[in-house]
């Protein structure tokens, strides 16, 4: 734990930013894409980003006159502001960016093909929104390091979670389209990408904000919701404030029943988040393997039964 500094030489309040800065940052993404350079920045380079920024240089100069007490605080808000980031959720399609595509590059310097036009698309957006960070689960993880690819599963939910904003692009639906059509709410994976973010927007085919152009947040509109709630089967109460856990478990569990994963054991592994579990993820075991551990955990924690007929 960092404890307050009540002294105010210049060198130890910056030292003290750096830990607070660095402990911040252990609860988000652990790489980032920088939405002025569309560059991807691991930790290190996040902070050296935030070390240069005109609202560190304002931090430094106020953090000094500030109440010893209330130092930490201070801090840590204006890291979390300074970190606002969005998470990108979507349905993978062809050619979609990984890390080793992206990583030493600028997104917008790359021909705009396949994925990557996606990816070019929603930086921008994000940008113009006056967002500096964006995540991508296309290439902001490393996929051939199991332990990285664990860590960022059992986190999966907390990070759309603390998300500013989570921009859904429906590549399937046209601007007079319906989401209730969309692949997009057939995946295993969506499903906490639509409960887990407090804040919302669903863009078309074409980049278009869906419905109401001068929505904020889809999870605070009626007939967007409404919608929903018809395609998913899942009450607007879920849909707007959703809380990780055992409550309504057998109606959680029938959420996923009709979704579909790539992988089939991922369809126990994209719930963990939703139970708020963290269970070990063993990559190439059967789904009937996967989901009976999950269903194991459920029930000891649960005390119910009636989840093993799901």
């Amino acid at each position: 734990m960092i404890s307050g500094d009540s002294g105010v030489e210049q060198s130890d309040i910056k030292q003290l930013i750096r830990d607070v800065t660095f402990e911040t940052l252990k609860t988000m993404p652990t790489r980032l894409l920088h939405t002025h350079t569309s560059t991807l920045c691991d930790r290190d380079a996040q902070i050296s980003h935030f070390l240069d920024s005109q609202q560190y240089n304002q931090l430094l100069s106020s953090i000094i006159a500030c109440d010893p007490d209330q130092r930490i605080e201070c801090i840590r808000n204006a890291v979390l502001m300074y970190f606002q980031y969005v998470t990108l959720s979507h349905r993978w399609g062809k050619g979609e960016p990984s890390l080793r595509d992206v990583k030493g590059r600028s997104v917008y310097r790359m021909s705009p093909e396949g994925g990557l036009r996606k990816l070019h698309a929603f930086c921008l957006v994000a940008c113009k929104q006056g967002y500096l960070w964006v995540w991508s689960d296309t290439c902001c993880i490393d996929k051939d390091s199991s332990a990285e690819l664990q860590e960022a599963i059992l986190s999966m939910f907390t990070w759309y979670r603390r998300s500013t904003l989570t921009i859904v692009h429906l590549s399937d639906v046209p601007d007079t389209g319906s989401l209730a059509g969309s692949e997009w709410l057939e995946r295993g994976w969506t499903l906490q990408e639509l409960l887990a973010p407090r804040c919302i927007l669903f863009y078309t085919r074409d980049w278009s904000l869906y419905k109401n152009p001068a929505s904020s947040n889809h999870k605070t509109d009626v007939a967007v919701i409404e919608e929903l709630e018809r395609a998913t089967g899942i009450e607007s109460r879920f849909l707007t404030d959703f809380h990780p856990g055992m409550d309504n478990a057998r109606s959680r569990l029938q959420w996923a029943s009709l979704r579909r994963t790539t992988r089939p054991e991922d369809i126990a592994y994209s719930l963990f988040g939703i139970f708020n579990l963290h269970l070990p993820v063993f990559y190439g075991e059967s789904a009937e393997n996967a989901l009976g551990r999950l269903l194991a955990e459920i029930v000891s924690q649960s005390g119910d039964v009636s989840v093993l007929d799901w």
